[in-house]
């Protein structure tokens, strides 16, 4: 059942308990399997109606479908059985034993054998083990507890016993909002409409004359739910409920210490060790699901993604069921750890905190201890920006902090950086500081930091801060001095206050798992706890090792938990957790004692598989599956005797503290070919790959991306680079080469662009029925949910292709190893445009679908048709024409507003709700190809067949600027011109047939540029960014598939036509090539194209490969006796494109 039909199951069951149906209500759960309604079952249980019990049972699970199933089963139906002994009803306790019990023998031939000799007892409690058996109604309540266990640990219940947060009377507000919706569509709508019956569509009876048209308003009956559907929050900015915080206990049940009160159960009926028990403390925190990155992107659907983790039990349990995780395998050796030096940076004040951004991998932000914040760019070797600690809002902020400023401005080092670090989205900066305050930045690009609050966030130090998404809303988590946690929204806010704390509050790991967002925090008297968002107290109390100072950090895959801290008698701990028992399950080995002192060893992760620390003037690393020490460096000398570290995300640079106030950047191979620490001279050392002009201009740091290659350098021979003067080597001296270097550099020089010519080199699937019909397909659109592919004929016709969600596919999403299903509706319906006096070979297609998939606009010539997703029926038509629609694009944060770009070069700005085009925007010369939204710069961007790109202001509509595109040189200014904003919503890829393009748009620079050459010098014919927006694809009139790297536009694989056509295909007489291409919304190694003959191929690469090709070398020489794809630089004139 798709998602849709599951959620409408929902609001039905809320409907039938809202009017107090109540064996409906109970019925459609069993029927459905949707719901568990643990209230409904602790009734039953607790009135003995067992054959009522065990009926509601059988909707969610079948007595031997696994081991918590069996346990649930027995202990119900040996209860029966003891109160039938009870009531000395003889004849039924046998009836019971032969017709329900009898089942369980051929698992435990003596369990049975001594349930049955009980029948020859005058009081079963003379059995030992039934000594402690009260009366009927607390036993039931005891067994009712063991029962509720079994439940929440049989994974068969998994995400069935939480009902979903829904506003009353959901449903009736949907069918108001309907009738509303065709109200809205009345031909002549009436004020007081009499809406009679549900069974057809609204309609309004002709007046004499039109009227405006007026909301519908249905009377709601506002019926309280009953407990037994327990509203799950108010809408508020983050609901604190009881059924989440019910949630989050469960959640973190596994870190409770506490196991005494579940296993007194076990007295109180007949288990013995005979009969398998699984655990009875339960853990449901489960590997995190990352959230959609890319733009528009939304996890409709919820598969399930995880097995359940390995449960808590006490100690006297003897078997337990567990879900092991499967973890990928990959290839790894020391020498993909960062340890040589690469540079060597002078920041002037020592450095106390430092953090990569999330997506741009060379630059890092640096926190002092003298306030000063620092952005640094490592390929240009440039610190583009500089702060020195000031309170913004001097007047309003404490006396204590005042003169602790002025102190600072005096030079006397009063107020220290604690903690910077980058948001995950990398669109704003925390820094905390020593006194009070946290200070919020928001970053607009390369060097454009401004200021979003200050927060007077603690009584004293601010000691750690860190960004989380509770309810999907970015927000920062701080603790300090005075035993207290907050979080704050980013307008300074507060959302939640956690006490509970006997100690300064160290360091703090925001963190979740599927649903359940929580924050771990430590103290200084080594205590750990854990916190939901619902200001109900900590869930953990435990000790950490060394019961001081500790730092928590999980894995990158969020699968892995460690801490490492240090005690104030010198001994410094680094451990894995098993966070599902509160238990230490790895401890590291490698530190040495350290007098007692006031410093803290630091660490650090990177690719899922390597920690670092620093320690006596080292860095010293563990693989995470081996508990001691695979490597260490001293980083050439003069490190501080603690040094602080942090990997960036790729892991092939490390950012290590120094003892001279200043910092070095160790790198593996990966890391000197990315940071070009090769042959070049000084001067070329210095530029960044997009020069300095285009920087300033470019609204964030445009940077080259290395992926990992698995170069082998001998470790005996460090990097050596010139000494740096400020981080800027003089321009005098070139950068030393010694043998390693020469050997990188070789070994850069050896990349071979991908070529994949074979089938056999990738993966690839075909839609079924997708070649049906000759008629070519023109455009090409994953759903959101990334569950399935929308194709839109010339012919105006849509095809929907799903897949399935089983065994070979359990997430349900889209994949090149599986062929989906052609769906279409019970009725057969196809989803037809309009085409009626259409001249189909000038039609200009376009199509665009709303973000929950359950529309998707189209037209193809003709009017455009809004159709329903799941009925392919047209909801309404509109804009019919001349002119003709030629681009569809939905408004990034209303539905109901579309922007439509017309054939008479207009572009109308139109509310489906109301039928009218609230503004026209006028200034293209020729039909509209392209039109993206930033809600970022709050713009949106044209593109037109005159070869000329159009920002408009979404506020106003008004015109802001018009740029033309860049030709190369003896190309007309013409043909169609697409637009995609990147995930950064600043950065812009242009396409066009004769080139890629990267602008700015914040002032609509054009900062890189590629045109066909070499191997792919054909006209495009499309192109997309990846859902990450890390890489290019691009599609060719002669077949050939294009795969760039987005940062700077060189070619790392192409993919031959070859590749996903036949023979006969190849050999025919008509060229077949794909028009469109696609990239799936998740999986950014994943792409869709539809082709001139009908088809539509999927492709992702090798699954030993994992990714297309390797990251293309920063310099432009000749690489294997081939020239590289290359792409140029550019600000504002035109030239020749440089190959």
């Amino acid at each position: 059942m798709s998602s849709l039909s599951r959620e409408l199951v929902f609001l039905i069951l809320q409907f039938l308990e809202e009017e107090k149906f109540k064996e409906s209500v109970h019925k459609l759960e069993k029927e459905s399997g949707f719901y568990f309604n643990m209230k409904y079952f602790e009734e039953r249980v607790q009135a003995g109606e067992w054959e009522e019990v065990e009926k509601y049972l059988t909707g969610f699970t079948k007595v031997d479908d696994n081991r918590y199933s069996m346990k649930i089963f027995f202990e119900i139906r040996k209860q029966k059985y003891l109160e039938a002994l009870d009531g000395q009803d003889k004849a039924k306790a046998v009836e019971i034993l032969v017709n329900d019990l009898k089942v369980f023998s051929t698992f435990n031939e003596e369990l049975y054998k001594e349930i049955t000799q009980l029948l020859t007892l005058s009081n079963f409690r003379e059995n030992e083990q039934l000594s402690k058996y009260g009366d009927t109604k607390t036993a039931r309540n005891i067994m009712l507890i063991e029962l509720k266990k079994l439940i929440e640990a049989n994974p068969l219940f998994r995400d069935k016993l939480i009902f979903p947060s829904l506003k009353s009377s959901r449903l009736r507000t949907l069918i108001n909002q309907s009738l509303n919706w065709q109200h809205q569509l009345c031909k002549n709508p009436r004020p007081n409409p009499d809406i009679k019956t549900l069974f057809t569509d609204h309609t309004c009876t002709p007046p004499n004359g039109p009227l405006t048209p007026v909301p519908v308003t249905l009377p709601v009956n506002a019926i309280t739910k009953s407990a037994a559907y327990p509203p799950l929050g108010v809408h508020g900015p983050f609901p604190p409920t009881a059924a989440a915080a019910a949630a989050g206990a469960n959640a973190l049940a596994g870190w409770m210490a506490n196991a005494s009160a579940s296993s007194s159960v076990q007295a109180a009926v007949v288990t013995a060790s005979s009969m398998p028990l699984p655990p009875t403390q339960v853990s449901i925190l489960k590997r995190p699901v990352t959230p959609p990155t890319g733009p528009g992107m939304v996890d409709y659907q919820n598969p399930d993604h995880e097995q359940l983790m390995k449960r808590l039990r006490p100690a006297q349990s003897v078997e337990e069921v567990t879900y092991p995780i499967p973890r990928q395998q990959a290839s790894w050796s020391s020498e993909d750890l960062p340890r040589m030096v690469a540079l060597t940076m002078h920041q002037g004040s020592a450095v106390a905190s430092m953090d990569f951004h999330p997506s741009h991998h060379s630059v890092l932000l640096v926190g002092c201890t003298n306030g000063e914040i620092a952005m640094w760019e490592l390929l240009s070797r440039e610190k583009l920006v500089s702060k020195p600690f000031r309170v913004w809002d001097m007047a309003s902020c404490p006396l204590a902090l005042q003169a602790a400023a002025a102190a600072a401005a005096a030079k006397d080092g009063v107020v220290s950086v604690t903690r910077i670090t980058w948001s995950p989205d990398g669109n704003f900066i925390g820094v905390a500081f020593t006194k009070h305050l946290v200070h919020l930045y928001a970053c607009h690009g390369s060097n454009d930091l401004r200021q979003q609050t200050e927060i007077d966030a603690h009584t004293g130090a601010v000691n750690d801060l860190a960004f989380a998404y509770p309810n999907k809303q970015l927000c920062v988590v701080t603790c300090g001095d005075d035993k207290l946690i907050k979080v704050w929204d980013l307008n300074g806010r507060k959302l939640f206050n956690f006490e509970g704390h006997e100690a300064p509050v160290y360091s703090i790991c925001p963190h979740h798992k599927e649903n359940i967002q929580f924050i771990f925090s430590t103290a200084l008297d080594g205590k750990i706890k854990a916190w939901l968002y619902d200001n109900m107290g900590s869930r953990v109390d435990y000790d950490a090792p060394g019961h001081w100072c500790t730092t928590m950090l999980y894995s990158a895959d969020g699968s892995r938990l460690f801490s490492c801290g240090t005690s104030k008698e010198g001994d410094s701990f680094l451990v894995e957790w098993n966070e599902s028992e509160g238990a230490i399950k790895r401890t590291y080995y490698g530190f040495r004692k350290k007098s007692a002192s006031n410093n803290v060893v630091q660490f650090d992760t990177t690719q899922n598989h390597f920690l670092a620390a620093g320690e006596d003037g080292q860095i010293k690393f563990w693989d995470m599956d081996n508990n001691n020490i695979i490597a260490s460096t001293d980083a050439e000398g003069g490190l501080q005797s603690l040094p602080r570290l942090r990997f960036n995300k790729e892991g092939n640079l490390l950012a290590v503290t120094t003892a001279d106030n200043g910092f070095k950047i160790l790198a593996n191979a990966v890391g000197l070919r990315y940071l070009k620490v090769n042959e070049s001279p000084a001067f070329e050392a210095l530029r960044t790959p997009i020069e300095s002009a285009a920087i300033k201009v470019s609204g964030s740091p445009i940077v080259a991306n290395a992926s990992p290659v698995n170069c082998k350098i001998e470790r005996s021979s460090p990097v050596r680079p010139s000494p740096l003067a400020n981080g800027v080597e003089s321009m005098g001296r070139s950068i030393e080469k010694p043998r390693v270097v020469e050997e990188a550099v070789d070994k850069t020089r050896s990349w071979q662009l991908a070529e994949i010519t074979d089938p056999g080199h990738c993966r690839l699937v075909t839609m079924p029925d997708s070649n049906e019909t000759s008629s070519k397909v023109v455009r090409l659109l994953y759903t959101n949910s990334g569950v399935g592919i929308l194709a839109l004929a010339a012919t105006g016709v849509q095809k929907l292709w799903k897949w399935v969600r089983n065994d070979q596919n359990p997430s349900g999403k889209a994949t090149a190893s599986i062929a989906p299903q052609h769906w279409q509706p019970s009725s057969g319906l196809l989803m037809t445009n309009d085409v009626s006096g259409v001249t189909l070979d000038e039609a200009v297609p376009c199509i665009a679908l709303s973000k929950n998939d359950s529309y998707v606009m189209s037209a193809c010539g003709g009017k455009v048709s809004l159709f329903n997703m799941m009925t392919f029926k047209v909801m309404t038509t509109f804009m019919p024409p001349p002119p003709a629609s030629t681009f569809l694009a939905f408004h990034p944060q209303d539905n109901n507003i579309i922007a439509i770009g017309m054939e008479d070069s207009t572009i109308h700005i139109y509310n489906v709700r109301v039928d009218e085009v609230r503004s026209k925007l006028k200034g293209h010369q020729k039909r509209i190809t392209g039109l993206a939204f930033s809600t970022n710069l709050n713009i949106l961007v044209s593109s037109g067949a005159d070869a000329q790109l159009f920002t408009w202001s979404i506020d106003s509509w008004e015109k802001r600027k018009c740029v033309p595109i860049q030709m190369p040189a003896g190309k007309a200014p013409n043909g169609d011109t697409r637009v995609q904003f990147h995930a950064d919503q600043i950065r812009l890829l242009v396409v066009h047939e004769t080139q890629l393009a990267i602008y700015d748009a914040s002032k609509m620079d054009r900062i890189r540029q590629w045109v066909p050459q070499d191997a792919l010098s054909a006209p495009i014919s499309c192109a997309a960014f990846s859902c990450n927006s890390l890489l290019v694809y691009a599609t060719f009139c002669d077949g050939n598939i294009g795969v760039f790297d987005a940062d700077n536009l060189r070619l790392r694989c192409r993919i031959a036509p070859s590749t996903y056509l036949s023979h006969g295909v190849l050999n025919g007489s008509q060229p077949v090539y794909p028009l469109v291409v696609a990239t799936h919304p998740v999986e950014p190694n994943q792409l869709a194209v539809g082709l001139t003959d009908g088809t539509v191929k999927v492709m992702e690469p090798a699954e030993l490969d994992g990714k297309w090709g390797a990251t293309p070398p920063l310099d432009n020489g000749m690489l294997s006796g081939r020239t590289p794809s290359s792409s140029t630089t550019s600000n504002h004139t035109p030239e020749p494109v440089q190959r």
